[in-house]
């Protein structure tokens, strides 16, 4: 794991990250001079790979951080970094990630099998982990605890399976997208629970922003489709979910 001080600056963070990268040289000249505003910052591990091919198979261990900057106009910024045996590297989107991290299976490991990705488990591979995740956060002053477990990629899987058409828009998927970390909570129904919504089910799923700031999207899982199927939709605020809900109980 990159060192970080317990009261290191985001200027001093910022500076040992690009220091220690090998192709820092490739970042946008804008995106570094955008950094030099930053006030803030959080780092989580976004995933971790050790693996051995077995006898004869070089061994490969990897990790991938997520550091995110908060910038004094409020908008934040996200760097990732790879980290490997044959040093550091950095990008400024996940995708330019996700292919460096690829890149360096194929060449320890070349025939590692095409479709392997960050979640998949390649039978053909011993000794192999993927982690991801903090300790848990907790939000000052309201007794509320956050898992700090990839919480922005958590955000834009629940929006994307969400299939109501009036779910939130690319604005809330953009500040969720600062999001490091997140909690999930049943808020009503299942079980036969009141009024009859045992096939109705409301979660709240709250974000913790950058800037301390909370986040709640609201999801309601039910089967009330023709036929009855699972159905997940998502709404910004509460009383709107609540007010699906109320329609899906009649028709289950």
């Amino acid at each position: 794991m990159p060192n970080e001080c317990e009261y290191e600056t985001a200027e001093e963070h910022l500076a040992g990250l690009l220091g220690r990268a090998l192709n820092s040289f490739d970042l946008p000249d804008e995106l570094i001079e955008s950094l030099d505003s930053a006030l803030a910052h959080t780092t989580s591990l976004h995933s971790s790979l050790h693996a051995s091919g077995g006898p004869g198979r070089p061994r490969l261990s990897r990790e991938t951080y997520r550091h995110t900057y908060l910038l004094l106009d409020g908008a934040t910024i996200t760097l990732w970094e790879v980290v490997h045996a044959r040093g550091n590297e950095v990008y400024a989107d996940e995708e330019s990630a996700l292919v460096a991290a690829a890149r360096l299976r194929e060449q320890v490991l070349p025939d590692l099998a095409p479709g392997f990705g960050e979640g998949d488990l390649d039978p053909g591979l011993t000794d192999l982990e993927v982690l991801s995740g903090l300790a848990p956060v907790e939000r000052a002053g309201t007794g509320r605890t956050y898992e700090a477990d990839d919480s922005a990629d958590h955000a834009r899987r629940l929006l994307r399976r969400a299939e109501n058409p009036d779910r939130p828009g690319e604005g809330v998927a953009r500040l969720l997208r600062g999001a490091f970390a997140h909690r999930i909570t049943r808020a009503l129904g299942g079980h036969g629970g009141a009024g009859g919504r045992g096939g109705v089910i409301l979660y709240e799923h709250a974000f913790l922003l950058l800037d301390g700031v909370e986040l709640s999207l609201w999801e309601v899982e039910h089967t009330a489709t023709p036929d009855g199927s699972h159905m997940c939709e998502v709404y910004a605020a509460e009383r709107a979910a609540r007010a699906a809900m109320e329609r899906r109980a009649r028709v289950s």
